[in-house]
């Protein structure tokens, strides 16, 4: 068989995604984890007496530990697959990504199974946000000065 009639067919029986509605799943989930992330901003300036931003800090721990928790537990996954990107974006995502591939490894060790496989999918990231972050800095510097 030909590659274009190939294609044509593929792409005939192929499922239809739905954009829209995964649109506003994501866009509705990651407004919950927003608001989320903000109570427990207020909840640790309030009851610990903290400033703002060392209670943003408390709130991502708090937020990676959940994704790291649920994920364990097995709910995570279920999720992610229902609500896409409104779990993924936030980074309740890079923890779970991490999370899952270590659980996956675990049984190679310490060394070769969790070690050398956890950043599998999260390096990438790591490698495009440090080198993107870079660039955007160097960009930044040379339009508006030092």
């Amino acid at each position: 068989m030909e590659k274009t009639k190939y294609l044509m067919m593929v792409k005939k029986h192929k499922p239809k995604e739905p954009v829209i509605y995964n649109a506003i799943i994501a866009f509705l989930v990651g407004g919950l984890m927003g608001i989320l992330g903000e109570f427990l901003i207020n909840v640790y300036a309030y009851f610990f007496n903290l400033p703002t931003s060392l209670a943003s800090i408390f709130m991502i721990v708090t937020l990676i530990f959940l994704g790291c928790f649920l994920t364990c537990l097995g709910f995570f996954d279920k999720w992610v697959h229902q609500f896409r990107c409104g779990l993924i974006i936030p980074i309740t995502g890079f923890a779970h990504a991490m999370q899952s591939a270590a659980l996956e490894y675990r049984k190679e060790g310490l060394v070769m199974g969790i070690g050398s496989n956890m950043f599998k999918l999260t390096g990438s990231v790591i490698i495009y946000g440090v080198v993107s972050a870079y660039t955007f800095g160097i960009i930044r510097y040379l339009i508006f000065g030092g």
